[in-house]
Formats: structure tokens, sequence, C-alpha cells
């Protein structure tokens, strides 16, 4: 059996890998002796096609996770292992074979859907003819399965059923305000729900010792303005607000209370330069004559990120924020080879934008 597990929704493609292996582990191999997960990033082709044909003395049958093969560096692997799939394929094989690869995803082009392949910034590429193949063979698979970012509306959903699932309720207008703050990124949603479910018990076991009577524990949009920190932190915005009006001194005084906060060297440089990213690719898609709503469907945007860009990148150019990056970047190396102070680096790079 061939498994392919694909898209860049790395929470859920995460959680249904963990179920398959828990299912694995619960049914046929309760000791993982014949659980075997491979880096296929990094694997020689050798090491994953020896996999493929192992047998196990202690089970029935093997599982083999292969994760990320798609970036493999070898040139000669993806043809190598996709002649090898279709032999075993027709060789009815009983062992369980699992790709993983969230850096695959596709995109519909009319009635036709492309494969493209994410680099480690994100941005999409078209998927190299040597790997078509290979995708084409896995995609068609009975057990294939893409998990995409989910829309708006699939993520208001999404959260209201795992916040009934923990023992609590939610508002409509709480899980826009959550999802508003914390944008499409399940990792976060997730831990977000868990700390608000949290927090609403504690006051709940209050009221009860109180002696009021037990009620669901529902989480309220003050509490999660109260408790969650945005993935697009609004400091962020209000410093790239400045550093597009080019006041300095602003921006200088944003960046103290930053790290007055608590911050640290690397969350500021990851948010800042996560920043400048999207404001490239949104002045990218103006200059191309994007409307907004284009922007916020092209580049998977939360609106309030989208419109908050848009009125950003107005004030640069294309090569001002080509610089602007390549410069934080360059900060970012520095300052984790040791070289340099990220708050000095920081403040240069406010001065000389």
């Amino acid at each position: 059996m061939i498994i392919f597990i694909y898209g860049e929704d790395t929470f859920r493609g995460r959680k249904k890998l963990k179920e398959l292996k828990d299912k694995f582990t619960r049914e046929i191999d309760p000791g993982q002796s014949s659980l075997t997960v491979i880096d296929g990033k990094t694997a020689k082709t050798k090491e994953i096609i020896d996999c493929f044909g192992a047998r196990s003395l202690l089970a029935k049958k093997r599982m083999v996770i292969i994760e990320n093969v798609f970036l493999n560096k070898n040139k000669d692997a993806p043809e190598e292992i996709f002649n090898y799939l279709k032999k075993l394929k027709s060789e009815k094989d009983d062992n369980i074979i699992v790709f993983w690869d969230p850096a695959i995803k596709t995109k519909a082009v009319g009635v036709k859907k492309n494969a493209l392949l994410l680099d480690s910034d994100g941005r999409e590429n078209p998927l190299p003819k040597v790997l078509e193949p290979l995708f084409i063979f896995l995609s068609k698979q009975p057990y294939a399965q893409e998990f995409k970012i989910l829309p708006n509306l699939e993520m208001a959903a999404w959260v209201k059923k795992e916040v009934e699932a923990r023992g609590g309720l939610i508002t409509d207008r709480a899980r826009q305000t959550l999802i508003s703050l914390a944008g499409n990124d399940l990792w976060q949603l997730n831990n977000e729900i868990d700390k608000l479910i949290n927090y609403e018990a504690g006051r709940e076991n209050k009221l009860l010792a109180s002696g009021e009577t037990k009620k669901a524990k529902t989480i309220s949009e003050e509490t999660i303005r109260q408790l969650v920190r945005g993935g697009f932190d609004e400091n962020i915005f209000a410093l790239t607000d400045a550093l597009s009006n080019r006041n300095k001194k602003l921006a200088s005084e944003l960046l103290r209370q930053q790290y007055e906060a608590g911050l640290s060297d690397g969350h500021l440089l990851n948010m800042i330069t996560r920043q400048f990213r999207i404001l490239l690719r949104v002045r990218q898609a103006l200059d191309s004559r994007f409307t907004s709503r284009k922007i916020i469907t092209t580049l998977k945007l939360h609106p309030f990120v989208a419109q908050k860009s848009i009125n950003q990148v107005r004030n640069f150019n294309l090569a001002n924020l080509k610089n602007a990056l390549n410069k934080l970047i360059e900060i970012d190396y520095l300052v984790k080879t040791g070289r340099a102070e990220a708050k000095i680096l920081l403040n240069l790079f406010i001065q000389k934008i």
C-alpha cells in the first residue's frame, strides 16, 4: 500500500501522519520494530529503496515513512524511486509506504491542476520536470491526500470544532477575532485554543468555589484580545508603518519598546523579515495590477495583513524592498554566526532605510 500525504498545511498533514503511525503501532506492531522513518531530503536513494523491500521477522507488515523526498538533492533519485515503486506496485507488496511532502502543493489553472514546489521562504516554483513522473504516480494512488491551507470559513468551522472537542464554547465574533490574530497557522491556533480553554477553566473553577452553577467554558472576545499575541504582531506593523513613512525616530522608539517588552533578537528579526517578505510580494502584485481581493487570494494573506501591507508598500518601490530584505538576511547571518549584535544592526537598518 502506498499513501501520499502532501500540501502546505503541515498541521493537518502531520496529524494524519500520526494517525497512520498510531494505527499501525496499535494493530500490527506495538513494539514499533517494523516502523521506519526516513528523512527523504538527505537520505541516499539506495537507503530509501532498501527499506521498501525489507521484511520483518516480528510483524506481518512493515511501515516505511519517507519525509520530504521531493527535496532530495540527488537528481537521479526521483526516477529511481519512481521505477522501483511501479515494480513494487505490480508485485502486490504488503508493506505500507507513506510519503509526506509538505513542500508540494497544487494550484488550479482552469480545469487543470499544476503541481508546485515551495522553497524555504514559502515561495511557489513550478515542479521541476524530473519530479513530475513521481508526483503523478503518487498523486494517483487511492490513498493520496492533499492538505491545503484552509480558507477563512473552513478555518472558523475548524476552530469551533476544536474548541467544542476540548469541552468549550466560542462565539462567532470571538472565532473571527482569534483567526484575525493567529492567521491561518493551525499550529498557533491549536496552542491558543489550549491556552484559552485552560484560562476559562480556571475562571470557572473560581466561580464554582464561590458557589455559582457549573457552565460550559465559553471563550470570549475580550479574553482572546487579552491573551493572544498575534502571528502578525501589530507592533511590527507599527514599526514597518514608521519605516514606510521614513519616521526613523518613531521606528527606533518602537524597536526599543519591543526589546523592553522582552522580545528576543531572533523573534524580532523573524517578524521584521517576514513582514518585509510580505511587502515585497504585495509590491510585485500591485505592480502587476492585482486588485486587493486578488492579492488576498493569490498570496493567501489574511485580509487584515493584506490591507495593512498594501497601505505600507505605497511608499516603497521594488528596489527599496529588495535591498531591505537582503540587508535583513545579512543581519540574520551576522547575528547567527556571532559576528554582531542584532540590536545594533537593526538600529542601523532603521537609520539607513
